[in-house]
């Protein structure tokens, strides 16, 4: 899976990857108005604007990106109805040709652990299989240490899947715990000599391996630092546009050849209307909405290419 996720980066010619979470108040007007008054004030209308929002983004941006990381505690917040918003987006997503990258960091032990793992396993039951979730790659965390993270490795060992790990996160508390020295080093150095171990065995032919890290846009110095440190990890790279984070923080986090990341934009992408004064007022605007995530996308494209 990391090699088709580097296949579609390349054909794209883009290394973004559009966040889907959407909020309620990022919903146009229009389309808030059509869903309470079919549906009521109620979760099932938020969640069926959250996925029409959704739908709508992506066939505005699918020509010209690799792939979509919708957040699931966006869609988790409203309960069933949200988890359905969430699945049809993924199922829609994939029906364009986008690779999904899940962000769920789960993180746990043992059975629980493995459980979480049926997100990129799927479930068997009695000899039967189903992949409920069908995303591609997920988010997981590491504080567990082995024990949280081979479950996943099980998985990824049978099936062309991929996990990113938190590494160097890009929240501004991050540094409470992960620049904490601990024998000399920062505990981000020292999860990350763990991904690199947990990834060996299961580098694809692209030379990076199913186990990917999490590295913030907002760390740039840290980010060279941890590609020395992983070669052969790919990283997903939050933090840019809306957190701070622009193209030229991110020259050291890519390979000498161009690749080795891909780089997500949530807010900025899909609220881009909200800021666009090309789109007039954002209570009154339509459909057309989307036209500003297009040029958003774009934007992004050329500042990651002037980077690079």
């Amino acid at each position: 899976m990391i090699d088709r996720l580097i296949q579609r980066i390349e054909e794209t010619e883009n290394p973004a990857v559009v966040g889907l979470d959407p909020a309620l108040a990022m919903i146009p007007q229009y389309l808030r108005q059509e869903k309470f008054e079919q549906f009521g004030k109620t979760p099932k209308a938020v969640a069926e604007m959250f996925f029409e929002f959704n739908r709508l983004i992506i066939d505005a941006v699918a020509d010209l990106i690799p792939a979509v990381k919708p957040q699931i505690a966006m869609y988790e917040r409203y309960g069933l109805d949200g988890l359905a918003a969430y699945l049809r987006t993924i199922e829609y997503a994939k029906s364009k040709g986008l690779v999904v990258i899940a962000d769920i960091k789960r993180g746990d032990i043992a059975s629980t652990a493995a459980a979480y793992a049926a997100h990129i396993g799927g479930v068997d039951i009695e000899g039967s299989y189903f992949d409920p979730w069908q995303e591609e790659f997920i988010t997981i965390n590491p504080y567990f240490g082995i024990d949280g993270i081979e479950p996943f490795l099980e998985v990824l060992r049978r099936r062309e899947r991929g996990v990113f790990i938190l590494v160097r996160t890009s929240n501004p508390s991050s540094g409470e715990l992960q620049d904490k020295l601990l024998e000399g080093l920062p505990l981000y150095d020292q999860v990350a000599d763990l991904v690199g171990r947990w990834g060996e065995g299961l580098v694809g032919e692209s030379g990076y391996s199913k186990v990917g890290a999490v590295v913030g846009a907002t760390h740039p110095e840290q980010g060279v630092e941890l590609r020395r440190r992983l070669p052969h990890t790919f990283f997903l790279v939050p933090g840019y546009g809306a957190q701070g984070g622009k193209g030229a923080d991110l020259k050291g986090f890519f390979d000498r050849d161009g690749r080795g990341c891909i780089v997500n934009s949530s807010r900025g992408i899909i609220a881009a209307y909200q800021k666009d004064a090309e789109f007039g007022d954002a209570d009154s605007v339509g459909p057309e909405f989307t036209q500003a995530s297009r040029k958003a996308v774009l934007a992004m494209k050329k500042d990651l290419e002037n980077a690079l």
